[in-house]
């Protein structure tokens, strides 16, 4: 690991698609911890030519900004390790949301093939009860032919597949 350096702030390019980033309320507490206790992490900075390219570090940079500094605790990491830095590790929240939104994916998508299950084994149940004959000679249902359930219209990709399987359909 490269040892943190001062370098000066007014040197140091943040790119533009790293300025839309921004959040100043991270900025602001970042700040109050700086006066408290001191900057703690270093930013990462490349060198291209006379000037330093941010690379992880916008929040810390924008809170010395804030504070006047003219100098910020920084290491210098090469372009290519710059290159290659995920970019989620700058925004973790970032990460828990997209995590949060796969699991509830999940869970709504288990939750529906439990559902269609529970529904199909009670459509198998219905067809295999003993059939009755009617007195008055009438259907109960006179659009359905012997031998053939009316099936409801699945409510989801899921309930549709699941409906193939059941009545050996190809999809």
């Amino acid at each position: 690991m490269p040892k943190p350096e001062s370098f000066p702030i007014e040197k140091i390019f943040v790119p533009t698609k790293q300025k839309k980033a921004i959040n100043p309320e991270t900025v602001s507490e970042i700040a109050e911890s700086i006066l408290e206790i001191g900057q703690q992490a270093p930013i990462s900075v490349w060198r291209d030519g006379d000037r330093l390219v941010l690379v992880e570090g916008l929040h810390r940079l924008e809170a010395c900004k804030a504070l006047g500094e003219t100098t910020i605790l920084g290491v210098l990491v090469t372009a290519e390790l710059a290159e290659h830095k995920p970019r989620l590790a700058e925004r973790p929240e970032v990460e828990a949301e997209r995590i949060k939104m796969a699991r509830l994916k999940q869970l709504r998508l288990e939750k529906e093939a439990a559902e269609a299950s529970m529904a199909a084994s009670k459509s198998v149940n219905a067809t295999q009860a003993p059939r009755t004959r009617s007195t008055t000679g009438t259907r109960a249902n006179p659009k359905a032919s012997a031998g053939r359930v009316v099936k409801s219209k699945p409510k989801s990709l899921s309930d549709w597949i699941t409906q193939q399987k059941g009545s050996g359909g190809r999809y």
